[in-house]
């Protein structure tokens, strides 16, 4: 019988796709490089996925965000995200939170479940709260920067939060971590182009650097996978 992931049969073994299957993981943030990251693991045939976001999908989303199209504008993203990701595999756990999550809600979480976070999310303080439960909690985590001002997907790059630079989110986190004597290398996603300054608070974003960073995150969780075998 013809099965979805048959040509992933080709390159992995049976017990790498299982623990494939078995990972559990919570993604933050479900916008262009949450969006994407999604899609991927998907697709890659995780099983068990938790998704947060409090926000809905406009007209500005069409751009750049793969989850979005002219049906589902002002509909909650989580949602449509789960409706995506089944109507993709129809075996697979979604979780929803439409929820700005922050130190007064995060207790609804059971972060403890999960093998991996992802931190797609916008806000400094949320990333920093994520960071310090990962740690508390002996979870896997890796962050995404910023990709908005930039054109450059190529200029993309993984490594821990100390070695980054041209990323004002980054310098900021960098600093915070270290008001909490926090010196571990998370794990993060940035890239290494020069923002484009725009005069503007809200950042421009076209469609190539969002989703190949969320592409990125799912490689990374893959290899992570894979090398623990």
């Amino acid at each position: 019988m013809i099965n979805m992931f048959d040509r992933m049969k080709l390159l992995l073994n049976e017990e790498q796709l299982s623990q494939l299957s078995k990972t559990n993981i919570l993604i933050v943030g479900i916008g262009g490089v949450g969006g994407a990251a999604f899609e991927a693991l998907v697709r890659l045939g995780i099983q068990n996925i938790t998704l947060i976001d409090h926000d809905t999908f406009d007209l500005t989303n069409l751009n750049r965000q793969i989850l979005s199209n002219l049906n589902n504008i002002g509909h909650s993203k989580v949602l449509e995200a789960k409706i995506r990701g089944e109507s993709i595999n129809s075996s697979i756990s979604i979780k929803t939170y439409q929820i700005f999550l922050n130190e007064s809600n995060i207790g609804q979480i059971d972060i403890s479940q999960y093998d991996y976070i992802i931190d797609c999310c916008d806000t400094i303080t949320t990333k920093l709260l994520l960071i310090q439960q990962a740690l508390k909690n002996n979870i896997k985590i890796i962050s995404s920067m910023g990709t908005g001002n930039r054109l450059d997907p190529t200029k993309l790059t993984i490594t821990n939060i100390w070695q980054t630079n041209n990323d004002p989110i980054a310098k900021i986190i960098r600093k915070k971590l270290k008001e909490n004597n926090i010196k571990t290398k998370i794990p993060v996603l940035f890239s290494k182009e020069i923002p484009i300054k725009t005069h503007n608070r809200t950042p421009g974003s076209i469609s190539l650097v969002p989703n190949v960073a969320g592409f990125y995150l799912a490689h990374y969780i893959l290899n992570d996978i894979l090398n623990k075998k």
